[in-house]
């Protein structure tokens, strides 16, 4: 059984902040003297780098978890589709309740992440792509499997939104969020949270112009499915489900989506490395690459800049590659 898909609200946020306190880490925000000058506003990194597996990710898994053996408690096996992060994450807090993890994932999943599943345990079925791994895990959904998605699920999106509270504790004078957009979970609990909290505040997304999914699905007013092109931001790449509650709050909740390309990209992981002695995988790189990029860039002088560093699972080649260009 999966959790009901209805948009969770901010007490639903709260809540999950007191319920994965013991797993997810409580991470920086940190003042970045770099991208403030660069931006003319003061803007501060939460670093979900430092998270629990290396992402935000562990912050929505370890919510539902916890939700779902409360609602099953003989549950032994869970399963996803995932990029890599909401996998790892997901077999992180299921293995606290002995729960397997069968993970469907995309051939192009980073070995790190790869990797790192393996070494967790968790059952890999290998898709060729993104959108395959989750036709398959929706298949098996549909066929009675318990299934967490990774953004289009109530109580992962809860759990991804306990970043934004933690930034507004440490900074409440935050007024605008920058946040990377794969399906939609972190950017739609963060905005939960903004509302709720901020009034007039900027909340941001950003994506790769290699899938430019809510570029073009807010121009179309729904959910559309577009060519995916290989991208260093592998953790954003690929369409999102056609019913996916995130689409509404995005919709509704957030200011705009941004598009960065693969050199605006690379340059953002490349001076996180440099500037801050930060890594960051690409998708998280893509909300600094909104700041630096020449063209559509953010006009933000003046202004209190929350940045979710999101992740930095990222293969050491492709660091090598960054890092010498």
């Amino acid at each position: 059984m999966t959790a009901p898909r209805v948009p969770p609200t901010f007490d639903d946020v709260v809540a999950a902040g007191g319920r994965i306190a013991t797993v997810a880490r409580k991470t920086p925000l940190v003042r970045s003297a770099w991208l403030s000058t660069i931006t003319g506003g003061e803007v501060w990194l939460k670093l979900e780098t430092e998270q629990l597996t290396g992402a935000f990710k562990i912050r929505g898994a370890a919510n539902a978890i916890a939700r779902l053996k409360a609602a099953q408690p003989s549950i032994t096996t869970v399963m996803t589709a995932s990029a890599g992060n909401h996998g790892l994450a997901l077999a992180t807090a299921a293995g606290r309740f002995g729960i397997r993890v069968r993970v469907h994932l995309p051939k192009t999943a980073p070995e790190a992440k790869r990797r790192a599943l393996q070494d967790l345990g968790a059952d890999i079925v290998e898709a060729a792509t993104y959108d395959e791994a989750e036709t398959r895990a929706q298949a098996e959904r549909q066929a009675g499997a318990a299934f967490v998605s990774a953004y289009s699920d109530p109580d992962v999106i809860a759990g991804a939104g306990t970043a934004a509270l933690e930034m507004l504790a440490e900074r409440p004078d935050l007024d605008t969020f920058v946040v990377p957009v794969g399906g939609g979970g972190l950017i739609s609990g963060t905005a939960l949270v903004v509302r709720a909290r901020t009034q007039g505040a900027l909340v941001i997304g950003t994506e790769a112009d290699a899938s430019p999914v809510w570029t073009h699905a807010l121009a179309a007013g729904r959910p559309v499915t577009v060519e995916v092109r290989e991208t260093l931001a592998d953790g954003l790449a690929g369409n999102m489900e056609p019913d996916s509650i995130t689409f509404e709050l995005v919709r509704d909740l957030v200011d705009r989506v941004v598009g960065v390309d693969e050199t605006a990209i690379a340059s953002a992981m490349r001076g996180l490395m440099i500037k801050e002695r930060r890594v960051a995988e690409g998708a998280a790189a893509t909300a600094v690459a909104a700041l630096l990029q020449p063209f559509d860039r953010l006009d933000l002088t003046g202004r209190r800049i929350g940045v979710i560093l999101s992740g930095r699972n990222v293969d050491a080649a492709v660091l090598d590659r960054i890092s010498s260009a």
